[in-house]
């Protein structure tokens, strides 16, 4: 197996190319277990941080832009993006612990493919956007078209994701993301709940998204739970409304983390929450 570090989006493209086994990697916080385990070792691993912008974090008066291969803890702090984004954040903060946090990326979390990445419900919530980066150039997905079920996404294998772009937060809008562990720290979520919501002049909610993970081979949306939400004030009667869609749109396993109820009663008491 050979190591490259290239310094340009070209270079790395180009390094892709060259292998049919090749793999990029963000933090390696994936990668080196997969390796440790037993997986087939690619021919050549592409080190993605030491290309510029894919560990920049930048904010201009549309947009923040984040490298994809940014460590997670420049996000948690970051004092104005975790003050915007505090459900974004708060979902970066959960992957791993804070020495992980230096190495892993919302790219890497992405990409893994995992059904239980945190980070994955709260970028869906947002409207996150990917910009991937390949041979033929650049084209831009929505993260939610991203990941196509367990350990498999739509990104060829000469692509990778450069960076993602995030609209900034509009007025009287916020988003929260919980997530349920048999531990507090270090463990897989047995479900994660991310919740974005804006409210009108009068304080009704005017728009409102939802999303779940660990439920289902990828991140699910709640529409019924969404349209529950608009034009109320959160009462207690539309959040159980909430909270009964969102255990009807799971679709969860058994394993030994959870078994298919605990997680559907799980997803409605979190949706609530959040």
């Amino acid at each position: 197996m050979k190591y490259v570090a290239p310094s340009s989006v070209e270079e790395a493209t180009s390094l892709l190319s060259s292998s049919p086994s090749a793999q990029v990697f963000a933090g390696a916080t994936d990668v080196v277990p997969q390796l440790r385990s037993g997986r087939t070792a690619p021919e050549v691993l592409v080190d993605l941080k030491k290309i510029k912008e894919l560990v920049e974090v930048n904010s201009d008066g549309d947009k923040w832009t984040v490298g994809a291969a940014t460590p997670t803890a420049y996000l948690t702090e970051d004092e104005s993006f975790s003050h915007e984004f505090p459900g974004l954040s708060e979902a970066a903060g959960l992957i791993g612990s804070d020495q992980i946090q230096n190495r892993s990326s919302l790219g890497g979390n992405l990409c893994n493919a995992s059904p239980a990445a945190d980070s994955v419900p709260a970028m869906v919530v947002n409207g996150v956007r990917a910009v991937v980066a390949g041979p033929n150039g650049t084209r831009v997905l929505d993260v939610s078209e991203v990941v196509t079920g367990p350990g498999q996404t739509t990104l060829d294998d000469d692509e990778f994701i450069v960076e993602f772009e995030i609209d900034k937060m509009p007025n009287r809008s916020g988003d929260a993301y919980l997530r349920m562990t048999p531990r507090t720290e270090m463990d897989i979520a047995v479900v994660g709940a991310g919740a974005r919501v804006t409210l009108a002049d009068d304080g009704s909610i005017e728009q409102a998204v939802l999303a779940l993970g660990a439920v289902a081979p990828t991140v699910v949306r709640i529409p019924d739970a969404e349209q529950a939400l608009l034009g109320s004030t959160a009462d207690e009667e539309t959040l159980n409304a909430v909270a009964a869609a969102a255990s009807a749109a799971c679709n969860p396993i058994d394993d030994k983390r959870g078994t298919v109820e605990y997680r559907k009663q799980g997803a409605g008491v979190l949706a609530k929450r959040a």
